[in-house]
C-alpha cells in the first residue's frame, strides 16, 4: 500500500489536465507540461487527480508513489512554478547575467559563461557586503534542479572554510582542519 500513491492530487483553479493514451498534458498560467505515464491508471474526478496502480506487481508498487509525486510536481510547476537559489561563497566569486547567459567568477582563470534554457529564468542579486544569490525559477521542476545541480558543480563547497556554491539553507558538514 503506498501512502503517497493513495492522496489524491487537487487541481488548484486555472489548471486544466488532459489524459490521452497515457499521456498527461498539464496546463497553467506559468506553462504547459507533459509527462508519459504508461504503468499507471490517472482518473481526473471531481477537482482531483487519482493515480491507481494497473496491478500488484513489485515494480508497480515501488513507481505508484512516484507517479503520484510527479503529477503532484507538474500541477504545483504550472500554477505556482519552483524557485531553488545558489549562494556563492568566497572572496571575488561573482554572477552576472544578460538574458539567458550567466556569468561566474569562481577564481578559475576564466569566467564560466553559462547559457540556460528559455523556460529557466534567472536572476542574480549582487549587495554589498553579501554573498551574490543566483535564483532560477521555472515551472517544470525537474530542468531548475537540473540546471542548479550543474552550477554548484563548478564549484561544490568545500568542508574546511565552505567557500563554493552552495544552496541558500543549506547545511554543510564542516571539518576542523590542522591542529597547531
Amino acid at each position: 500500500m503506498s501512502r503517497i500513491g493513495n492522496n489524491p492530487v487537487v487541481i488548484p483553479e486555472g489548471v486544466t489536465v488532459d489524459i490521452k493514451d497515457g499521456i498527461v498534458t498539464v496546463k497553467g498560467k506559468l506553462g504547459e507540461l507533459t509527462q508519459n505515464f504508461d504503468s499507471v491508471d490517472i482518473n481526473v474526478e471531481e477537482g482531483n487527480v487519482l493515480v491507481t496502480r494497473k496491478s500488484d506487481t513489485k515494480d508497480q508498487k515501488a513507481k505508484h508513489g512516484l507517479y503520484r509525486s510527479l503529477m503532484h510536481n507538474m500541477i504545483e510547476g504550472v500554477s505556482k512554478g519552483w524557485t531553488k537559489q545558489l549562494e556563492l561563497v568566497g572572496v571575488g566569486y561573482r554572477a552576472s547575467n544578460q538574458g539567458q547567459r550567466l556569468e561566474l567568477a569562481l577564481g578559475f582563470s576564466h569566467s564560466i559563461v553559462l547559457s540556460l534554457a528559455s523556460e529557466v529564468i534567472v536572476e542574480t542579486i549582487s549587495e554589498k557586503g553579501k554573498n551574490p544569490i543566483i535564483k532560477l525559477t521555472s515551472h517544470d521542476k525537474q530542468l531548475v534542479g537540473q540546471v542548479a545541480a550543474k552550477i554548484r558543480g563548478f564549484r561544490p563547497p568545500e568542508p574546511y572554510k565552505g567557500k563554493g556554491i552552495k544552496f541558500v539553507g543549506e547545511v554543510l558538514r564542516r571539518k576542523a582542519g590542522k591542529s597547531a
